[in-house]
């Protein structure tokens, strides 16, 4: 087993490693002493996908040294991340886990995303101070169907190379952009798998025979994620102990038979990560297994980013919209913006820098930067598609916008914001002021007049200075909707039926 291990990790180890490539000035050849073709060769060099996630801030810790080395050599890394289907969509939490697949791709690495329709149904104790909901088979298969078309479609939106300059002012980006382009530099590949599709034909005594014997107990319950359950009042059930060695297995069976070498995840799947390199390098007796972990993704006051009052931010437009989306990310505070922008998004770090110097100067317009994060993250987990309907939404709804309103529009940011039902009879003609404290959207008819007198009520975008403004006609767009607004945040969708 151990000899076919080798072959299989030699085959995967001596594929030509495809990096993106950078100039710079050789300090070997003299432009003058050599033919132009043979400088503009010497002058190539290849950057370690390690050394770029680094300087992003996107590596947390690994398990060896030698992967920077090794992804900076004429080898090809296979990286892969782990995604349980806890629910029908991925969260902000998970997008760190694409980000940095993506990143292996566009080193010309190859990325794997693994769905684990078997781990699923235990539930990774990682983090979690209190066990899982059991999920029922349907469930989990439901869940694993639209994860995994998820992650294809973000997967795919990965911007190529070429569309992507490294930090360094004095990198000449048109001739490393061409250099791209002659040296036929592509994309890594990326696959998504189910690991329900190896676990289904183990049974316990096989488990027992291949993995539990080579599993020291000790060592498992030194992990951190194990100690911190242990030492809670409600403990760790044996199902959920057994987690660190089903993951770890993954990703022996992965690198045994599909040349998976390297493994990454959030800091708190460090336990996990390392269970899985312990297995290959005792049952296997081989080198070359790796780990690389990322920070979680926390705000600077060290809460969770992606956490809201009404839940997740969830990146299937299903269960949240783009324009939703989108507005999260416009609300990113000064403090936070820049360091999301580095390890969120494919941006330069010349183009960020420039960007955080921008906001220390006279003038800068606030949510620039904002602005521009939420954009690049948008383009990424909901294509342009996604990013135009966000756009058209957030312009058409802001107070005063002149954009004409559509009922689409509205209709689009119903499940967004407070909306309501209202009979059209109810609606035609009735005081402004009555609907807006009917509908829930201010308290009391004092706080309508008086913030019509401060200029802040809208309807449809248009601001009402009159107490004895009625609803006429012409105000329910397309016969089906109202856009009342308090401000600029708080808006209200009546639906009319």
């Amino acid at each position: 087993m151990a000899s076919i291990a080798m072959a299989a990790s030699l085959r995967t180890f001596l594929r030509p490693h495809r990096c993106r490539l950078l100039l710079r000035q050789s300090r070997s050849l003299s432009a003058s002493a050599a033919p132009a073709g043979a400088a503009a060769a010497s002058t190539v060099i290849r950057r370690s996908v390690v050394e770029v996630l680094r300087e992003r801030g996107l590596v947390e810790a690994t398990t060896s040294e030698s992967l920077g080395s090794a992804s900076a050599s004429p080898r090809e890394l296979k990286a892969y991340c782990g995604f349980d289907p806890t629910a029908e969509s991925l969260h902000l939490g998970n997008l760190l886990g694409l980000v940095v697949l993506s990143w292996f791709r566009r080193c010309g690495h190859n990325a794997v995303a693994l769905v684990g329709g078997a781990t699923g149904r235990v539930g990774d104790p990682s983090g979690k101070s209190a066990e899982r909901p059991e999920l029922n088979l349907a469930a989990v298969e439901t869940n694993s169907n639209a994860i995994k078309s998820l992650i294809g479609q973000i997967l795919d939106r990965a911007p190529e190379p070429s569309q992507h300059s490294q930090s360094g002012k004095n990198l000449n980006l048109e001739q490393n952009e061409q250099a791209l382009v002659n040296s036929g530099e592509k994309m890594g590949s990326f696959q998504i798998l189910d690991n329900y599709d190896w676990w289904k034909d183990i049974t316990l005594l096989d488990f027992l025979k291949e993995v539990g014997r080579f599993a020291r107990v000790g060592t498992m319950i030194a992990k951190e994620s194990v100690k911190k359950r242990l030492m809670s009042e409600d403990g760790m059930s044996y199902t959920e102990f057994t987690y660190q060695l089903l993951q770890g297995y993954d990703f022996l069976y992965m690198f045994r038979n599909m040349g998976v070498n390297v493994q990454i995840g959030g800091s708190d799947q460090w336990g996990n990560i390392t269970a899985g390199t312990e297995l290959i390098r005792k049952i296997l007796q081989v080198e070359g297994a790796h780990g690389l972990t990322f920070p979680l993704l926390l705000k600077s006051d060290g809460t969770k980013f992606g956490k809201t009052e009404d839940g997740a931010i969830w990146l299937s437009p299903k269960m949240l919209s783009p324009y939703k989306f989108y507005q999260y990310f416009f609300s990113v505070p000064d403090i936070d913006v820049i360091r999301f922008m580095k390890i969120l998004t494919f941006m330069s770090l010349d183009e960020i820098q420039e960007l955080e110097e921008s906001m220390k100067k006279p003038g800068y317009v606030p949510n620039t930067i904002q602005r521009r994060l939420a954009e690049e993250v948008t383009r990424f987990v909901h294509g342009e598609e996604g990013l135009e309907e966000a756009l058209k939404a957030t312009e058409a709804l802001r107070p005063g916008a002149q954009t004409q309103l559509d009922s689409q529009t509205i209709e689009g940011i119903a499940d967004d914001v407070p909306s309501c039902f209202l009979p059209y009879g109810q609606v035609l003609k009735s005081p402004l002021v009555d609907l807006a404290v009917s509908t829930g959207l201010l308290a009391s008819k004092s706080a309508v007049r008086r913030l019509i007198k401060q200029g802040g009520l809208y309807l449809n975008n248009i601001r009402i200075d009159s107490e004895d403004k009625l609803v006429e006609e012409g105000d329910v767009v397309d016969g089906k909707v109202l856009l009342l607004s308090a401000g600029k945040k708080n808006k209200m969708v009546v639906r009319i039926s």
